[in-house]
C-alpha cells in the first residue's frame, strides 16, 4: 500500500455543528486512524453553527460509547474558507447538501449525503494498490454515477436531527448516523 504525504480530507456538514456533523466526524477519525493513521483528516461544519459550543452532552455521550472522543471539539460555521481543500464532504441531509453546493459549486462531484454515499460505496470496487486519495476520488466518480441509477428519498438520505428533541429521536439519529459511518469504514477495510 502506498501512503501519500497530505491526508485525504473529509468535511461532515450538519446545521448547529453540535450532534450530527461531530459525531460522524469524530466516529469516521477514530475508526480510519485504527486503519489508517495519518492518512484521512476529518472535520465538521455547520451551516447555521453555534459557534464555539462543545459537542451537545447526549451526543458526547453517544461518540464516547462508540469509540471515537468527544473531548476538544469546538463548532464552526460553514463557509468557502473550510470547503476548500476538501476532498469529500458529507452532507447530513440533503438540504446540507445543496447549500454546500449552492456555497461551491465545484465542490458537486465530491458531495454526497453521508447515508447516500454509504448506500452506494459497498457497490463500487476500488484497485488495492491505488493511494488512499486515489482509491476514494475513483469511488466518489463511481459512486456518483450509481446516484441516479439507485436513487432514493430523503428518508434514506437524511439523518434526523435530534437537537432539542426527545430521547427517541436521539436514538433514532444514531441509529440513521452509525450504520453509515460503519459501512464506510468497512469499504475502507476492505482494501488495507
Amino acid at each position: 500500500m502506498r501512503t501519500t504525504t497530505a491526508p485525504f480530507r473529509i468535511l461532515t456538514v450538519c446545521t448547529g455543528n453540535i450532534c450530527r456533523s461531530p459525531m460522524a466526524e469524530r466516529l469516521l477519525q477514530s475508526g480510519l486512524d485504527q486503519m489508517a493513521p495519518g492518512e484521512f483528516e476529518v472535520t465538521s461544519a455547520g451551516t447555521g453553527a453555534l459557534v464555539g459550543s462543545g459537542i451537545e452532552p447526549h451526543v458526547a455521550g453517544f461518540v464516547n460509547i462508540f469509540g471515537g472522543s468527544s473531548a476538544g471539539f469546538t463548532s464552526r460555521q460553514l463557509t468557502l474558507e473550510v470547503l476548500q481543500g476538501q476532498d469529500l464532504v458529507l452532507a447530513l441531509t440533503r438540504g446540507h447538501r445543496s447549500k454546500i453546493v449552492e456555497l461551491a459549486p465545484g465542490l458537486l462531484r465530491r458531495t454526497f449525503t453521508l447515508r447516500e454515499l454509504a448506500r452506494l460505496l459497498p457497490l463500487v470496487d476500488a484497485d488495492p494498490d491505488a493511494t488512499t486519495a486515489d482509491r476514494w476520488q475513483a469511488a466518489m466518480a463511481r459512486a456518483l454515477r450509481l446516484r441516479s441509477a439507485h436513487p432514493a428519498g430523503p428518508e434514506e438520505d437524511d439523518v434526523v436531527d435530534p437537537y432539542r428533541r426527545s430521547d427517541d429521536v436521539y436514538q433514532q439519529m444514531v441509529r440513521e448516523l452509525t450504520p453509515a459511518v460503519d459501512a464506510l469504514l468497512a469499504w475502507e477495510r476492505r482494501y488495507r
